[in-house]
């Protein structure tokens, strides 16, 4: 079992702002046996775990106490309600060789001064009361451990650096918290272990490896249940073995299509507990975001039964090279029954409708099966920051974990029409996002990748495998 939260792989401290983005008057719905009044929300640092000190207005922060690892703390009045017992995380640390470990799964920064991203997203729906959170962190320019020198950019061009941490929680309401230094991130070159302070106690230092979580106001711990592959099979990378190589930036993996997590999570003024609840987890790095994109992603469905995870999404992208040639790439992937049904350029052909809000189609046919996509929402969503190579962590994209979803699938005959009905569900709980630019108007497309290169992420080839046999010349994050 591995841990997926904030307070065990991932270790911050950082006081934060909430913003309320929509339903600023509405009523939230509990999801367990605790019900929180309307009280401040409080953070403060403490010893082995941090909080900071109210949130609203222009409270200032106090952080005299040292912590020696850091987590987040939000202290409340709380009254119980209802009979239910108290959910509490399983924690076990996160062993090498589990079966469902994807590549790509470690910290993928060389060490050079190149422009370089790597950002982490973790999702936990809470199918009960229609509430999700998305925890999101991102490093920038780790080669340098503070915003850059005049003297430094003359020798190395515009660089944007910084730690940043968003989440993106219950209502769609926003929190961030983003520092320019980067001296105090750290991450593990090979495993899914990560973690920054923002404020650090006078002579303490910050963790450098994965600890067991102590007191936090958001723990929960994680069951995988699929990684990007068939269960029974080895687990791929989801842009082809290609991606082991700092070409084609940037770079994307799901690190788990599904996963079932159980602790809880307090959140402006409210305590939700949950027990295997839909969780999801995926990354990228490179150089920058694409140019634009677009991506759909759900754990919550109606219509059949088992653990169903999609994910589906594509953008442009620049091709290495003097000139500014771009590919738009995209790919649909379905895991199901234990089985894992993958629509990418180099198996088939990918095409899309995207408005610039409110509406996502897909359609992909890989030779065996074919899949269609339908997302729409009337959320107006949230606007959240993403890497950028003009303007670093910034105002990037757009996302509400409200959408509308239809999924099907079908099995495809010899004649290409469609088949024996595979999946046919609904959701109201997808997770939606449009991001880049410039949308003007609605963007059809279809996946459009060289041919050589598709030929190439073709070839079954296990990159992981052959550097295994070679350790020391094994790159970062592989």
């Amino acid at each position: 079992m591995i841990a997926s939260s904030l307070c065990s792989n991932i270790l911050l401290g950082f006081p934060i702002k909430l913003i309320d983005s929509r339903h600023s008057n509405s009523t939230q719905i509990p999801c367990g046996s605790v019900q929180r009044t309307n009280s401040k929300l409080r953070l403060r640092f403490m010893s082995g775990a941090v909080a900071s000190d109210s949130l609203s207005g222009g409270d200032t922060l106090d952080s005299s106490p040292s912590p020696s690892s850091v987590a987040v703390v939000v202290e409340e009045k709380e009254t119980k309600s209802g009979t239910g017992k108290s959910v509490k995380p399983v924690y076990a640390p996160t062993p090498a060789n589990r079966y469902l470990r994807t590549p790509h799964s470690g910290y993928h920064f060389d060490g050079t001064t190149r422009k370089f991203f790597e950002g982490w997203y973790f999702k936990v729906s809470i199918p009960e009361c229609r509430q999700s959170f998305c925890f999101m962190y991102s490093v920038e320019s780790p080669g340098f451990r503070k915003k850059l020198t005049a003297l430094e950019v003359a020798q190395y061009g515009p660089r944007f650096t910084g730690v940043g941490a968003q989440i993106l929680g219950a209502d769609d309401k926003y929190i961030c918290q983003f520092s320019e230094e980067t001296q105090n991130f750290w991450g593990n070159r090979h495993e899914l272990m990560l973690g920054n302070a923002f404020v650090a106690g006078k002579g303490s230092k910050h963790p450098n490896n994965e600890v067991p979580p102590e007191t936090a106001r958001w723990e929960y711990s994680t069951r995988p249940v699929y990684g990007w592959g068939d269960v029974a099979s080895k687990q791929k990378a989801t842009a082809g073995w290609l991606a082991a190589f700092p070409v084609f930036e940037p770079h994307w993996q799901i690190c788990m299509a599904g996963g079932l997590s159980t602790g809880w999570i307090e959140w402006d003024g409210k305590r939700y507990e949950f027990e295997n609840a839909p969780s999801y987890s995926e990354k990228n790095w490179g150089g920058a975001f694409p140019r634009k994109w677009f991506w759909v992603q759900c754990n919550v469905f109606e219509g059949a039964n088992g653990d169903i995870a999609l994910t589906a999404a594509g953008g442009l992208r620049q091709l290495p090279g003097l000139t500014e040639t771009f590919e738009t790439a995209a790919l649909i992937g379905i895991h199901y029954d234990g089985t894992f049904y993958e629509f990418v350029p180099w198996n088939g052909v990918v095409s899309w409708e995207m408005a610039p809000w409110g509406y996502w189609q897909m359609f992909a046919d890989n030779g065996k099966h074919v899949v269609e996509l339908e997302a729409t929402t009337n959320d107006p969503g949230t606007t959240l920051r993403a890497p950028t190579s003009e303007a670093g962590l910034a105002p990037a994209c757009k996302d509400t974990c409200f959408g509308e979803l239809r999924l099907q699938l079908w099995e495809r005959r010899y004649d290409g029409s469609r088949g024996k009905i595979v999946l046919d569900v609904t959701s109201n709980m997808a997770a939606v996002e449009i991001g880049g630019g410039p949308w003007f108007n609605t963007w059809k497309g279809r996946t459009s990748a060289p041919e050589l290169i598709n030929r190439a992420l073709s070839v079954p080839v296990d990159v992981e495998g052959i550097f295994n046999l070679v350790p020391f010349f094994k790159p970062p994050g592989l």
